[in-house]
């Protein structure tokens, strides 16, 4: 039985607008969402539901700031050391989940113990000053706190790493195996962008039976000229060299694709007076890594709202914090074994980074859950 898929996901949320926006969506609405949930958690628990407000631009902040700030520290120092304005150069990619959690933890620590207020606010003059209150919020300590965050969190973690298989990136191994998928859309961007006059290329399941090796699949690459006026032999000679070197010479594409040595195996039709080859090569299936951490992430998001629902403002305290350490840095030690490491250095590392980064948070989980365990049973 064939068990992989090709993923090969729409290329616009609007007309012009490339995949990255659907990762921008799905981390918005993950903390959209996370913005009702407080407010009921907060309604509930008669606490006032005006402080979401605040809550919420500290969690935005916290989360950004310190996913961009722990990718560079612990994966890219010394690039970072050297070039401290890369933290402003998003668009060349890099979070990482772990700072953004200790981010979070800090910023949590902040909106507990202070108030900020602006004495001095004007915008368009560039002028502002801050005051930070030391003042405690009434009702609201700071494991209270991060036992309500980290229900809001969990979900938010799925739709991030949702996003991050829309974006074909922090991919899984191979599977050596026919389950798995294979991500087309690389292929697609790198000869769409090219100079070679492609109009779109489309990735989809091949028909071969042939199998070059364990865990290499068929994979059929649609690709549609947009000169109405090439000739056939044209279309044939960037089929046989263009499309041919960079199916072969991308390290980017070699990840993902397999092309047999030889000459190209394809078909070329004409679809509404243009060419369209279809070349029939092979894919590499990987673990859909995101999809695993996705679906634990709403298991775990499951868990945790559903002892909030039974027990509310009787939660003890700090239990919901620590079952979240546990279980998703537990899950995530775990889950990094299906992961390609993300820096070469990882290679000569008995764990990678996103191993080692997940036991401390672990081993902190432990403590606070044997914590709440001797004190329930003292006031029980």
């Amino acid at each position: 039985m064939i068990a992989y898929i090709v993923w090969d996901p729409m290329k616009e949320i609007i007309r012009g607008i490339q995949p990255p926006v659907w990762y921008s969506v799905l981390f918005a609405l993950g903390f959209i969402i996370s913005y009702q949930f407080v407010v009921h958690f907060f309604k509930k628990e008669g606490k006032d539901p005006q402080n979401v407000d605040t809550l919420t631009v500290y969690m935005v902040l916290a989360t950004i700031v310190g996913a961009r700030l722990g990718h560079l520290l612990f994966y890219e120092p010394e690039r970072f050391l050297a070039d401290p304005l890369m933290f402003f150069r998003t668009w060349e990619g890099g979070l990482a989940s772990h700072g953004g959690a200790f981010g979070i933890l800090f910023a949590m620590f902040l909106y507990r113990n202070y108030l900020v207020n602006a004495d001095s606010f004007n915008p368009l003059k560039f002028k502002f000053r801050l005051r930070w209150i030391k003042q405690k919020r009434e009702g609201q300590s700071y494991l209270w706190i991060l036992d309500r965050i980290v229900i809001v969190t969990a979900m938010t973690a799925a739709f991030i790493r949702f996003g991050n298989f829309v974006n074909s990136e922090i991919i899984g191994k191979p599977t050596e195996s026919d389950y798995g998928v294979v991500f087309g859309r690389v292929a697609e961007l790198y000869l769409e962008e090219s100079n070679l006059g492609i109009e779109r290329a489309e990735a989809s399941k091949g028909e071969s039976t042939e199998r070059p090796a364990s865990g290499i699949v068929p994979v059929d690459l649609t690709i549609t000229f947009e000169n109405v006026r090439m000739t056939e032999q044209e279309a044939r000679n960037k089929v046989e060299t263009s499309v041919k070197s960079y199916l072969t010479q991308y390290s980017s594409i070699n990840e993902h694709y397999q092309e047999p040595a030889g000459p190209v195996n394809y078909e070329l039709n004409t679809v509404e007076r243009k060419w369209v080859a279809t070349v029939h090569t092979y894919g590499i299936a990987r673990h859909p890594a995101q999809l695993y951490e996705a679906g634990t992430s709403i298991v775990l998001f499951l868990i945790l709202l559903g002892i909030w629902l039974k027990y509310k403002e009787k939660t003890p305290e700090g239990l919901l914090f620590a079952l979240f350490l546990v279980i998703l840095f537990g899950l995530r030690f775990f889950h990094e074994t299906f992961k390609e490491n993300q820096e070469a250095f990882e290679d000569d590392l008995p764990l990678n980074m996103g191993q080692i980064l997940s036991i401390p948070l672990i081993a902190t989980g432990l403590v606070m859950l044997v914590r709440v365990a001797i004190k329930s049973k003292k006031e029980s």
